[in-house]
């Protein structure tokens, strides 16, 4: 397990970099004519060591989780509402189903802590860790057992993605009351109280979010002694969809997959994952115990990792979407990440970054007709003529 959380231990490949650079100066007035395409390139082309990126196999696994704290009434959604959601999404009912079949999408939902069983079907990965966290007003949303299965749950999606060709991998998160959890888990690592982050961007807040928010600092006054760590911090807080997005995002990053980022839980998760993957104290750890304890959850400056040569782990993510949730854009600020799209969703389930599978491919297309053209210009120059002097078509 230890050894599944170190950096990706991939080194950024200038040459290929200064390769797809070269070519978008010469086919642009400028260097930023083609924004943000060129930049989705040159970091597909990173990933991929390739001058010619392309994604042909894009997968969405969406965790599936019921969190105990939902009983306190965190949420507008009932509990029972997260198994309904996955079994719509399990029957091709639900929006996430639409844009997978419009971008060829292969898609799994995993139950990775419903609090009641839905039926089996062809695209249900029953990987329980337990029928929901426990309420984390009253004690530890997981034991440590726990979180670290839930990761494993993770982990284990993210390899039976890359045994299965794909070179896309894309998370969803599912699970009522899982936004109180992300903004207890922000507060903490961010040390600004809940209030605080629900009145960001607003002109006032209801009273419905200020008891929200007094709920949830009771709670991080209950675990105050032990969210020491970012490993601590998800297991007094977090959920296992949050722990299982924590190990797939670390996980596909060592395998070299590029990641799409969803909304606020993901990119929670993501900042977590990258604090975890990227601390120097894990090059001499021995045990599970130890590694739980370790971690400053400031934000290095730096933007590499641990060994100094490969990129942090957020450089591996597209961040798909900026959600309606107020705290997300200052989450993003903080990682120091743009997203693609300003869309307003407020859905999880993977919507936001599916949305820009298609952005994503269209860069890559725009690039390689490019390269190709110039191919083409190159060896007609070679046969002593221009594709242009070619004699036009016969009508």
């Amino acid at each position: 397990m230890i050894e599944k959380l170190f950096c990706a231990n991939q080194e950024l490949n200038e040459e290929v970099v200064n390769t797809v650079l070269q070519k978008q100066y010469q086919f642009n007035d400028s260097e930023e004519s083609l924004g943000r395409f060129a930049e989705i390139v040159v970091k597909l082309a990173t990933h991929q060591q390739t001058a010619n990126p392309q994604i042909a196999k894009p997968w969405v696994s969406i965790f599936a989780a019921d969190h105990g704290v939902a009983v306190e009434g965190v949420s507008d959604f009932s509990q029972e509402m997260t198994a309904q959601w996955s079994e719509s999404i399990c029957k091709g009912k639900a929006a996430i189903n639409g844009l997978a079949q419009y971008s060829k999408l292969d898609i799994e939902v995993i139950d990775v802590g419903l609090a009641s069983d839905i039926p089996d079907h062809a695209v249900l990965e029953v990987a329980k860790v337990g029928q929901a966290t426990q309420n984390f007003l009253k004690q530890p949303a997981m034991t440590q057992e726990q979180m670290l299965q839930a990761m494993e749950v993770g982990i284990a999606a993210v390899e039976r993605a890359k045994d299965s060709g794909v070179d896309l991998f894309i998370a969803g998160d599912l699970g009522v009351a899982n936004t109180a959890s992300a903004i207890a888990m922000v507060s903490v690592l961010s040390g600004k109280a809940p209030i605080e982050l629900m009145a960001m961007g607003r002109s006032r807040v209801l009273r419905s979010e200020r008891d929200k928010a007094e709920l949830i600092e009771r709670a991080i006054e209950l675990h105050k002694e032990h969210l020491t760590s970012p490993l601590r911090i998800m297991q007094h807080l977090g959920g296992f969809e949050t722990a299982a997005l924590c190990g797939a995002y670390i996980r596909a990053a060592q395998l070299g997959m590029t990641i799409v980022v969803d909304g606020f839980m993901s990119t929670v998760a993501a900042w977590l994952a990258d604090l975890v993957s990227r601390n120097d104290q894990l090059l001499h750890c021995k045990s599970v115990d130890m590694m739980m304890d370790l971690g400053q959850f400031s934000v290095p400056e730096t933007l590499f990792c641990i060994c100094g040569t490969c990129p942090r782990l957020v450089e591996w993510c597209f961040f798909s979407h900026q959600s309606s949730v107020n705290v997300h854009e200052w989450v993003l600020e903080i990682l120091a990440v743009d997203p693609l799209l300003k869309f307003e969703i407020k859905t999880g389930q993977a919507f936001g970054a599916a949305m820009v599978v298609p952005l994503i491919q269209q860069a890559c297309f725009v690039h390689s007709y490019l390269v190709k053209f110039d191919s083409e210009e190159e060896e007609s120059s070679k046969r002593g003529y221009e594709l242009h002097d070619q004699p036009p078509f016969i009508h």
